[in-house]
């Protein structure tokens, strides 16, 4: 992996500083002393003395999944949604280089800690990180003394996760690194980018796999863990992506003709912390968040609620630093039922109303997100989680893959309305053209999946972002001018440096 030739890179100084400081001190305290002096490690692990065991083959899984929590802690969801036409930051140094488009290909100003986790540099690293746990799953574990069938299952999930990460990062990054086998050592990291088109092959052949191997899910699964329709849901995302129209739609029907999962009554409870296990229903994967420390939870929790942790009903922990856009909010048909998942007004500590025009101190039309509270949270560690593929989306991606393929059809109307239906709309309007469908499906899209990582690879994927995120101004942000290269992030620099094989994207250099 690139990021893991960085990660060598760094050790392998990281020891030579070492040895040098060690060599200082002995020749300080003993100058006299004349032995030769070698640098002797404490202790070594080596992966053929591991994967022996039906422990150490969920010991690997569990590592491959362990690059998720870095992630989706900011960086998965907000990188993305901090670019499009739906939320924005408050105006930190950056946060604001996503809205205003100022990053630069070292993301200079995300070096901090802190900020490390919601750059795309983060994306890269977790994603490739992952991409080496699952080939050392995909290649040793084939071996593993276990029962057959559990083997078959963790060998799966291997798959379906690099399949994941691959698609993470080809929609951030555009041509990105194809790498199968694991890094014994540097040479091997040091491997170049490969055209999209075959990054989908890959993604493609992965889930291939995946999708023969997994269990159905059955009402109950292990938490986190995808089941075969999960796969297919991703399968069918990825086919979008690349404007495969038939093969998008035949994995999306699978899914929902497969009646394993079905969308919540009330859209409101898709989102609430306490009815977690109820909603798996619809909620098909995601990061399994928990209020205990040490646990995985997300940043996002404390980024959404009112500012100095004043509104209780939010987390006990919130800092008022992501809003809605207020042309966002009014978007909405009072009667649609998502709107009720952002608000203009909040209930202090002090049982309180505070109004929109006080809700942050950095505009008068800060609307705030509801799809993430948890006031039961540890600090920030909430329960709720972040989901990654629901049926909703399923049912959008068949609509529109649908209506790109055939235009106007019962089929592509009957989806997407089926999402409408649940939000509390009416039809939409079978008189429509082609073009004037497929707008209103990707107008849904917006709307049913706001606050989740989903809008700006939209707007990318459809070339649009370009006309769409301009018009997407307020008084914190007056004038936002992307330009073409920002249709991908660029690759992080590090990356670049560190490996003599991988060559910046285009736009970028």
């Amino acid at each position: 992996m690139i990021s893991i030739a960085h990660t060598m890179k760094n050790k392998k100084q990281y020891r030579f500083l070492s040895y040098v400081s060690g060599c200082l001190c002995i020749l300080v305290l003993a100058a006299s002393c004349s032995k030769q002096l070698k640098e002797q490690p404490y202790s070594s692990i080596f992966t053929d003395n591991f994967y022996k065991t039906a422990a150490d083959a969920e010991a690997a899984l569990v590592a491959v999944y362990g690059p998720l929590p870095d992630m989706y802690s900011t960086a998965a969801t907000c990188a993305s949604d901090f670019s499009a036409d739906q939320m924005y930051p408050r105006p930190v140094v950056g946060r604001d280089t996503y809205t205003l488009f100022s990053y630069d290909a070292n993301y200079t100003t995300q070096k901090s800690f802190s900020r490390q986790f919601e750059s795309p540099e983060q994306i890269w690293q977790s994603c490739y990180a992952g991409i080496e746990k699952a080939n050392g799953v995909i290649s040793k574990v084939p071996n593993t003394n276990m029962d057959t069938a559990r083997r078959a299952v963790i060998i799966a999930e291997a798959f379906y996760m690099r399949a994941f990460y691959l698609w993470t990062l080809t929609k951030n990054f555009g041509d990105v690194v194809i790498k199968t086998t694991p890094s014994a050592n540097i040479a091997d990291a040091m491997v170049g980018t490969s055209p999209r088109a075959d990054v989908y092959k890959q993604i493609f052949a992965d889930l291939d796999v995946a999708v023969q191997a997994l269990p159905s899910y059955s009402g109950s699964i292990r938490k986190g863990s995808p089941s075969k329709e999960v796969a297919l849901a991703l399968y069918a995302k990825a086919a979008l992506y690349n404007e495969n129209w038939s093969l998008a739609l035949d994995k999306a029907k699978s899914v929902i003709n497969s009646g394993k999962y079905g969308l919540m009554d009330n859209v409101l409870d898709v989102f609430n912390v306490d009815k977690e296990d109820v909603a798996r229903k619809e909620n098909m994967w995601a990061l399994e968040c928990e209020r205990t420390s040490p646990g995985f939870s997300t940043q996002v929790i404390g980024l959404f609620g009112p500012k100095n942790s004043d509104g209780p009903q939010y987390a006990p922990t919130t800092y008022g630093s992501a809003f809605m856009y207020q042309s966002f909010f009014d978007s909405f048909d009072p009667a649609d039922q998502r709107r009720q998942l952002m608000d203009t007004f909040y209930i202090n500590k002090q049982g309180k109303v505070v109004h929109q025009k006080d809700i942050t101190p950095i505009t008068q039309h800060g609307v705030l997100i509801k799809k993430y509270r948890d006031p039961n949270a540890t600090g920030q560690n909430g329960a709720i989680n972040i989901q990654i593929f629901r049926l909703a989306d399923v049912y959008l991606i068949a609509a529109e893959a649908a209506a790109r393929q055939n235009g106007v059809t019962t089929e592509a109307l009957d989806y997407v309305n089926t999402v409408r239906h649940r939000a509390g709309l009416a039809d939409l309007d079978a008189s429509l053209n082609k073009d004037q469908l497929i707008a209103a499906i990707l107008q849904e899209r917006s709307w049913e999946l706001f606050g989740e990582g989903d809008r700006w690879y939209d707007l990318t994927r459809t070339n649009t972002f370009l006309q769409v995120v301009p018009k997407c101004v307020n008084d914190v942000y007056p004038v936002r001018t992307p330009q073409a290269r920002n249709r991908y992030f660029p690759i992080p620099l590090d990356e670049v440096n560190a490996n003599s094989k991988l060559e910046q994207n285009p736009d970028w250099k």
